[in-house]
């Protein structure tokens, strides 16, 4: 009896325990469950402690909040120039409303996914291949806007898509490739060329600066030089007059006059040996004792020297 007992209180408890355990739900946060009575719509719980009546409520839906991020296959789009490509992408999604992504359609991750290849097809097929590489921010709007509009009554918020992959054929890829690679050589070209005339440039520059630089520079020289000959004459002509003036001092001086004949007589004995050396004849005066008579002689014989030295 006792034994009986022990079991039926057992069984209590666990009965007991699995009541409470399922009365009880503790939501995570970024989480929200979608609670039916008797199968119809009761309540949404969020994050938190919820209570729950056995056996009449039950947990139908769980949705995460989170934004959520949908890999969509790839699938063969044909070009605007009929180039068949396979593009891959993501789609990146969020919950806003749980009662109507429970309530709204079936499976929301997959309609989304299928709204998104249907719109990259159709945008694709705009398109020629190479605008295909050059668009992807317009062609993620578009899918973004196409997705968004469809999935606003299921409670969905598409935030953004992403063109992962556009693969073109193998033919095309090796077409693409020797188009590339004859682009990449086309500038090579070009940039040994722009370097080469460059290089021309600054040597010409160079040449320019360094003959400026050189004719400057005869110029200073032939300035200074000049200058030079400038200040030689002044000198030599202010030397020829301080020994005319200091001649002319010493003439005026006692004895001066003939001191002066005496320079005379001088020079009219050199003079008279230089016409020796001029002339195989030659006249002598006959008065060569006179000395006034000799220095008059002198006189105009050192200047007929001076002029035929001229």
């Amino acid at each position: 009896m006792d034994t009986s007992i022990t079991f039926i209180l057992i069984g209590v408890i666990i009965l007991a325990f699995i009541i409470v355990t399922s009365m009880v739900k503790v939501v995570p946060q970024r989480t929200a469950i979608i609670v039916e009575r008797l199968g119809k719509y009761r309540a949404t719980f969020t994050a938190g402690f919820q209570i729950l009546i056995p056996f009449i409520d039950k947990v139908r839906y769980r949705h995460t909040l989170k934004e959520q991020a949908i890999d969509v296959a790839p699938q063969v789009c044909i070009t605007r120039d009929n180039i068949a490509v396979e593009v891959d992408g993501i789609l990146y999604l969020q919950v806003l409303d749980p009662q109507k992504a429970s309530y709204g359609i079936d499976n929301y991750r997959f309609a989304s996914i299928q709204i998104a290849q249907t719109t990259m097809r159709s945008v694709i097929g705009k398109l020629e291949l190479d605008k295909t590489f050059e668009e992807r921010e317009s062609i993620n709007a578009t899918i973004v806007e196409a997705v968004d509009k469809a999935s606003d009554p299921w409670g969905i918020k598409v935030t953004r898509y992403e063109v992962k992959n556009i693969t073109p054929p193998q033919s095309i890829r090796d077409a693409m490739e020797k188009q590339m690679r004859a682009e990449r050589e086309k500038r090579a070209v070009i940039a040994e060329s722009e370097g080469q005339k460059q290089a021309k440039i600054n040597v010409a520059e160079g040449d320019k600066q360094e003959y400026i630089l050189r004719s400057e520079g005869e110029k200073q020289r032939r300035i200074n030089e000049a200058a030079g000959r400038s200040s030689e004459i002044e000198q030599v002509a202010t030397a020829t007059a301080n020994g005319l003036r200091a001649i002319s001092l010493a003439i005026s001086e006692e004895n001066g006059l003939n001191a002066v004949n005496l320079r005379i007589a001088e020079q009219y004995l050199n003079a008279f040996g230089l016409l020796a050396k001029a002339n195989n004849t030659m006249i002598l005066p006959s008065n060569l004792t006179d000395v006034a008579g000799i220095v008059a002689t002198a006189t105009s014989v050192f200047n007929e020297t001076r002029d035929k030295k001229k």
